[in-house]
């Protein structure tokens, strides 16, 4: 044991953030929602993780966001995980609103409504899950984690792991799209089996 950095690492200065400074991989997913009056919206988000091993599901956000307002307003919220050649949808969600609050930009992504909860979700995604809002925790500096309960979920079905499939198969055929914080994404085709220790348990 050594108290020292090792001889390639570089100490970060934290009088700004960190994390525009080395590369991340991140999943890369659109939340729906609907304002009081019913009003879609849509919005890109990365940083976005299961919470713990049940169904609950958090994503960070911040209160300037309509996503945020929307969730506090109605309680709920959808996540569509978009497939490697919907990255433009995903891009054009993030499109400033216009002078009216509302996004033009909207209109042209195929969506459909959730069957648990007209929320709006992205049409040919991956994944889709319906949530009901479980908690806010604020006070991440001008962020927060919205945390949601899982009421209903929905597959692509060959981007399902079954036992008579390979893994690998599953994959190739339903490859993810990742985000590379910052500004860039890459397709997971293919991975390799992680070594966990013998009689790992969760």
């Amino acid at each position: 044991m050594t108290d020292k950095l090792p001889a390639h690492a570089t100490e970060l200065q934290l009088d700004s953030p960190v994390w525009e400074r080395f590369f991340r991989p991140a999943p890369l997913v659109l939340i729906g929602t609907r304002d009081e009056d019913g009003i879609t919206d849509l919005a890109p988000k990365h940083m976005a993780v299961p919470l713990g091993w049940d169904n609950y599901f958090g994503f960070v956000c911040t209160p300037r966001h309509q996503t945020w307002r929307n969730i506090e307003a109605t309680g709920r919220f959808s996540v569509s995980y978009p497939q490697p050649d919907q990255v433009l949808f995903a891009s054009l969600a993030a499109s400033p609103r216009c002078d009216g609050d509302d996004k033009p930009v909207l209109t042209i992504l195929d969506t459909f409504e959730s069957p648990a909860s007209a929320m709006p979700m992205l049409s040919k995604a991956t994944v889709w899950l319906d949530c009901e809002l479980d908690r806010i925790v604020d006070g991440f500096g001008e962020n927060g984690l919205i945390a949601g309960r899982i009421t209903a979920a929905y597959a692509r079905t060959d981007a399902m792991r079954i036992s008579d499939l390979e893994d690998e198969t599953v994959l190739s055929k339903a490859p993810l799209l990742t985000y590379i914080d910052p500004g860039r994404f890459t397709v997971v085709a293919s991975a390799q089996s992680f070594p966990f220790p013998r009689d790992m348990k969760k």
